[in-house]
């Protein structure tokens, strides 16, 4: 609800200040009085795109503050969470405008950007009037405001899980079908080397120990001739036979030589046995050295196979046995593929029927719904004197999305058998205002958490329908906040709350002002609006007969 609204330096207002209160606040004044200023600072405030010069003749700065009282339960405080702004049961909005354009606002004293504030207005304040495309002119928002006169919410929650459940359904399909057909447009190659690996069998380490034997084979026969001569200098015709003939000998004349040669004896003994050790390795030297020609050629083929492949598929050697279970499960997911995308089909199949199911049943609420509404609102504009008219709210079918398959249009004909448009195209500027009207009581419901103003909707017409007029917008303001600004003497009547908006010159400047009416006052502004500027006696009993009524 709407509490204050300071303005300085805006336009032709130097300093104003406004209290409003629940119920019905009515805005009056002549032509050109300054009262659309009051709507163009409000928007200001809120961020609302609107006049691009809005700061006074001469002043440094203009500046709005307006504040808010929230309940509890109120939609801005999400909006305040979300931004990181401080919140509370009071909200207070300041934006200020320098002469130079540089705007800047704050919210509860903490700078904001202007979209926070266009987000916060959304959930403040709802504009009406003939030229208003934030509201029930703008065609994009006629399917939620059906949805919330059907009380559509549980059905619309549905529909959204239906709608996500279905495009998780349709990203599984797509990313497996996209994977099997990768693996597909490879399939081939993957038989192929496959095959060529199981040929092949590489075995981790395998590269190394055939390296190494093929190196030993090209040396072999380069060093057999060296070894095999070292072999026959050890043998019994070299070193072992002439270290057996030295202890033959040295045993021989032992016993005469008081013992002098035991040392000598058992050395030449112990170099026998390690004569021996050295011989055998030696033999299995040459045994080693002993190749098959054909078993050098079998090698290095095979080496030269492995690395080959280890090339081709650019990996080590060693991982080639790894590489080769990597293919294999590809060549898997191949396999396996038909069945992923038998259940992927299966299971977008699924969610679309369930989808279907869904928004059908919504579709469903919201006809019935438009029935009702259609007929509430020709209920209304009987006593708008536009008996004639035809409302229709009309359903057509629209792209599937999460808030189901229906286009909704709040369509007019201001006569039988006239064809019906969209009410900003088809009804005359009274005409037009009248069926807002009607449609507003209609949808209003028990939402008061926002203040609703309307701009001169009571233009074009008077007597009985002014009203008629002034009765809808006291009944809507019952639960609420409504700000009015009007030139309908019956429609101000009806106001709980009353101010005029009046120009004067100061200093050979125009400056306008609004001031509070009291009872009094209020006549004399009733009988004004009656009469004109000359303020007769009837015009004056006029006026009290519409306050009393």
């Amino acid at each position: 609800m709407l509490r204050a609204l300071d303005i300085r330096d805006m336009l032709i207002i130097d300093r104003l200040e406004l209290t409003f209160q629940p119920g019905l606040n009515a805005l009056t004044g002549e032509t050109g009085a300054g009262k659309s200023i009051l709507l163009d600072s409000l928007g200001f405030v809120l961020g609302w795109r609107g006049r691009a010069e809005l700061v006074r003749q001469g002043a440094a700065q203009g500046e709005v503050v307006a504040e808010f009282e929230l309940p509890e339960d109120h939609p801005a405080h999400a909006i305040l969470a979300e931004a990181g702004l401080p919140g509370g049961s009071e909200l207070i909005l300041r934006r200020v405008n320098t002469a130079e354009g540089r705007k800047t606002a704050w919210v509860n004293d903490r700078r904001c950007s202007g979209e926070v504030l266009r987000a916060l207005s959304e959930t403040l304040i709802e504009l009406h009037g003939q030229h208003d495309d934030r509201g029930l002119l703008n065609p994009r928002g006629h399917r939620a405001m059906l949805d919330a006169y059907a009380g559509a919410e549980p059905q619309l929650a549905t529909v959204r899980a239906a709608w996500a459940e279905m495009a998780r359904a349709r990203k599984a399909l797509a990313e497996t079908e996209a994977a099997v057909a990768a693996v597909r447009s490879e399939e081939e190659f993957l038989r192929h080397s496959v095959a060529e690996l199981d040929k092949l069998d590489p075995q981790p380490g395998e590269d190394a120990e055939l390296d190494a034997r093929r190196r030993m084979m090209q040396g072999a026969e380069r060093i057999r001739d060296d070894v095999a001569r070292a072999f026959a200098l050890l043998g019994g015709d070299g070193a072992e036979g002439a270290m057996a003939d030295a202890v033959r000998w040295l045993e021989g004349v032992a016993d005469r030589a008081d013992g002098q040669l035991d040392e000598p004896i058992a050395a030449l003994g112990r170099a026998l046995i390690e004569l021996g050790e050295a011989q055998d390795g030696v033999t299995a030297c040459l045994e080693a050295l002993d190749f098959n020609p054909v078993e050098l050629e079998q090698t290095e083929e095979r080496l030269f196979a492995i690395r080959a492949v280890a090339r081709k598929h650019d990996v080590a050697p060693d991982d080639l046995s790894g590489f080769a279970d990597t293919l294999r499960a590809r060549l898997g997911q191949l396999e396996a593929g038909d069945a992923d995308l038998a259940d992927r089909r299966a299971a977008v199949q699924a969610a679309q029927a369930a989808y279907d199911a869904a928004a059908e049943a919504l579709s469903a609420l919201r006809r019935e719904a438009a029935g009702r509404l259609d007929a509430a609102v020709m209920a209304e504009l009987a006593p708008l004197k536009m008996e004639r008219a035809v409302f229709e709210t009309q359903i057509t079918p629209a792209d599937p999305g999460p808030d189901g398959q229906d286009a909704v249009a709040f369509t007019v004909a201001t006569n039988p058998g006239a064809p019906s448009g969209p009410l900003n195209k088809i009804a005359s500027g009274g005409e037009l205002s009248r069926f807002l009207l009607a449609l507003k009581v209609c949808l209003s419901g028990d939402d008061s958490t926002r203040t609703m103003i309307f701009d001169e909707i009571d233009r074009g017409v008077g007597g009985a329908t002014a009203d008629a007029v002034g009765r809808r917008l006291a009944a809507l303001a019952q639960a609420g906040q409504v700000l009015v600004v009007t030139h309908s003497p019956q429609v101000a009547a009806r106001a709980a709350h009353h101010w005029r908006v009046q120009k004067h010159v100061t200093d050979g400047q125009t400056l306008s002002t609004v001031l509070p009416l009291s009872e009094s006052d209020r006549i004399d502004e009733i009988a004004r609006m009656v009469s004109g500027d000359t303020i007769t006696p009837e015009a004056r009993a006029a006026a009290r007969a519409l306050l009393q009524a």
